[in-house]
């Protein structure tokens, strides 16, 4: 079933839909950093582009959209991800990976692509769904991790299996040209929004590294032991980068221990 947008998963823990953050009172037609308090922790855009972290930045700095209470106008340039699919995309058979997803227009590096929507679903239902998965079957389920500064860790699980959009069809790369940030709009619930990392032609498949990772960033001896552990049960990648690594990403701690 096809949806923009996130749903409430099976388990109804999380409404996605609920809007629980307070709007700006910004009177003018597109906010202005300092004065909006949707914009407190900085500019999010550049035009349609996403301002890029700056380099001596320990973390990435949280994204708020202006919402459905603010005063400003739908105009307003801190509204990117809210407003959808820009591009005209298609879905293909690819040679090894089952389906995949490309643009038919370019896309300049910086700009929001598709959201990866489905069920956002509860811990505990996301990993009975993914216990319940026979090695023949696909793992749409995506764990995302974010770490605050305090130590504690926000996870959302979104599974676009039964219900989700076109971002499901997109395929890993050890090189991705996209890369996957969470932006929040309405309320505490992310959209898992993709943008282009880099310049993308026409033609392109899209894709993006589902370990969260961007380039290959070198992994850690402890990460490096676990994943050989791991390799058996792991699925070969066909992504074809010249640093592939061989197996997709996986996450361990969905799964019971064999």
């Amino acid at each position: 079933q096809y949806s923009p947008d996130n749903v409430a998963g099976a388990d109804g823990d999380i409404d996605p839909t609920e809007i629980t953050f307070p709007g700006c009172s910004c009177l003018t037609s597109s906010c202005v950093v300092h004065l909006c308090s949707c914009l407190r922790h900085g500019e999010n855009y550049n035009g349609l582009c996403l301002k890029p972290t700056e380099q001596e930045e320990e973390y990435a700095r949280p994204i708020f959209e202006c919402n459905a209470m603010c005063q400003c106008g739908e105009s307003c340039q801190n509204r990117v991800v809210q407003r959808g699919l820009q591009f005209r995309l298609e879905v293909f058979k690819t040679e090894k990976k089952g389906w995949g997803l490309r643009t038919l227009e370019f896309i300049a590096k910086g700009r929001f692509v598709c959201e990866y929507a489905g069920e956002v679903l509860g811990f505990n239902e996301a990993r009975r769904r993914i216990q319940a998965q026979t090695s023949k079957d696909s793992n749409y389920i995506i764990a995302v991790r974010e770490h605050l500064h305090s130590g504690r860790i926000l996870e959302t699980f979104v599974d676009p299996t039964y219900i989700g959009n076109v971002g499901r069809f997109l395929n890993h790369s050890c090189e991705p040209n996209l890369f996957m940030v969470p932006v929040r709009v309405d309320s505490m619930v992310p959209k898992l929004a993709l943008f282009a990392a880099t310049d993308i032609s026409a033609g392109e498949e899209l894709s993006y590294d589902y370990s969260g990772r961007f380039h290959n960033l070198p992994i850690t001896n402890r990460e490096q032991k676990s994943l050989e552990e791991d390799n058996r049960l792991r699925k070969p990648c066909y992504c074809g980068s010249r640093t592939c690594a061989s197996f997709l990403p996986w996450d361990t701690s969905l799964f019971s221990t064999p």
